[in-house]
C-alpha cells in the first residue's frame, strides 16, 4: 500500500474543503449531480473515444497501481539472483541454471533466463530483450497517456457544464427561484472540471509512468546481467556494474 499517495489525496481534498469552510460556506453547495455527470461523463467519453479498447481497459487496471504497487523484485533482491546465477554459471556452466527458470514468476525474466540456457549469444539476447522491453513500455506507457489525456479534456468539458448552467439560467430569467441551481451547476461544473484533471488525473498518469519507468529500469538491468552473464564476466564485476542502477 502506497501510503504517500493516500496521504496526498487526503490532504489535498482537506484542503479544499477546509478552505471552503473557512470561507463560510457550505459543503453541500460541492455536491451538484448534474455538474459531475456533466464532467465526468464527458471526460469519460472523450477518452473512450481517442483509445485503442485494449489502451483503455490496461489503463482503468492500472489505476490500482497508484494505491498499491505492483509487486517485483527490489533492485538489491534481483542484483543477488543475477550474481547467484553468474557464479553457478562459472562453476557448472550455463545450462546448470535451467532449473531456477520454472522458479521465477516473473515471464520475462524467465525469458531472459531461457535465451541464456539456450545458448544464444549476448547480442542476440539483449536484441531479443530490448525489443520487448520497448514493446511493453509503450503499451503501458500508452495507457498512462489515457489519464493524462482526462486531465486535458476535463476542464474543458468544465466550461461546457458553466456554459449549459448558464444557459439554463438565461432560459429561466423569469423564475428567480429556477436560478440558483443553474448558477451552481455552471460554477460548479467548473471546479470539478480542474479538481479532476489536477488532484486525480493528472497526478494519476505521472505515478503510472513513474512506475513504469522503474519497472523498465528493472528490466534493462536484468539484460545487462544476462548478457554479462552470457560474456562469462567475473560474478563481482557484474554486482559492481549493476550496483550502478542503485544510483
Amino acid at each position: 500500500m502506497d501510503k504517500l499517495a493516500i496521504l496526498g489525496l487526503i490532504i489535498s481534498l482537506t484542503g479544499i474543503l477546509s478552505g471552503q469552510l473557512l470561507e463560510g460556506g457550505d459543503l453541500s453547495i460541492l455536491l451538484q449531480g448534474a455538474a459531475f455527470l456533466i464532467v465526468f461523463g464527458g471526460t469519460l467519453g472523450a477518452v473512450m473515444l481517442q483509445s485503442p479498447l485494449k489502451v483503455f481497459t490496461l489503463s482503468v487496471r492500472m489505476l490500482g497501481w497508484v494505491f498499491v504497487t505492483p509487486k517485483q523484485s527490489s533492485p538489491q533482491e534481483l542484483i543477488h539472483k543475477i550474481t547467484g546465477w553468474s557464479s553457478v554459471a562459472r562453476v557448472d556452466g550455463i545450462l546448470a541454471l535451467e532449473g531456477n527458470i520454472a522458479k521465477e514468476p516473473d515471464p520475462f525474466l524467465q525469458k531472459g533466463l531461457q535465451l541464456l540456457v539456450d545458448g544464444y549469444s549476448a547480442d542476440k539476447i539483449r536484441e531479443v530483450l530490448n525489443v520487448e522491453i520497448h514493446a511493453w513500455q509503450q503499451l503501458r506507457w500508452q495507457a498512462a497517456s489515457v489519464w493524462e489525456a482526462a486531465a486535458g479534456y476535463s476542464p474543458t468539458i468544465g466550461i461546457i457544464g458553466a456554459v449549459l448552467g448558464l444557459t439554463h439560467v438565461m432560459q429561466n430569467l423569469s423564475e428567480p427561484a429556477k436560478l440558483g441551481n443553474g448558477i451552481a451547476v455552471a460554477f460548479i461544473a467548473t471546479i470539478y472540471g480542474v479538481s479532476l484533471a489536477n488532484l486525480l488525473y493528472l497526478p494519476v498518469a505521472n505515478k503510472l509512468k513513474a512506475i513504469i519507468t522503474h519497472q523498465a529500469d528493472m528490466r534493462e538491468m536484468l539484460v545487462d546481467g544476462l548478457v554479462a552473464i552470457a560474456n562469462g564476466d567475473n560474478p563481482r564485476l557484474i554486482t559492481v556494474r549493476l550496483q550502478s542502477y542503485l544510483t
